[in-house]
């Protein structure tokens, strides 16, 4: 590895280490990521079905680091109030929350069966 990559890469793990420290959503979607990954292998998820959540919890995560970016490059360009800097938020935070429903759609997909399937038996 040439030393610019390692330092790109030491970039990005300090901006991860800074969103999960400084960014409550961040830490929340966190939670829920650990907690569909510890039920996962509770109940023995095919290839398949980890392939689904894990592109769901990197979908869901990064759009909310790409929206809490974004939140800070508009508080630097406008830090007063202006319509056009509440719609860029507003519309950002709008894609987390369709990653988010679309996430749990497909965790209440993969996850309901196998726990009926456990209270049946």
């Amino acid at each position: 590895m040439d030393k610019r990559f390692r330092r790109s890469v030491s970039h990005a793990l300090a901006g991860l280490k800074m969103a999960f420290s400084t960014e409550r959503h961040v830490r929340i979607h966190g939670a829920f990521a650990l907690l569909a990954i510890i039920l996962g292998a509770f109940l023995s998820l095919s290839a398949s079905e980890w392939l689904w959540i894990l592109l769901w919890i990197a979908l869901v995560i990064g759009a909310e680091l790409f929206n809490t970016a974004l939140e800070a490059l508009t508080n630097l360009a406008s830090p007063d109030y202006h319509p056009l800097a509440k719609k860029a938020k507003d519309i950002a935070a709008g894609a987390v929350l369709l990653c988010v429903i679309f996430a749990v759609a497909s965790g209440l997909i993969i996850f309901v069966p196998k726990l009926v399937g456990m209270l049946d038996n």
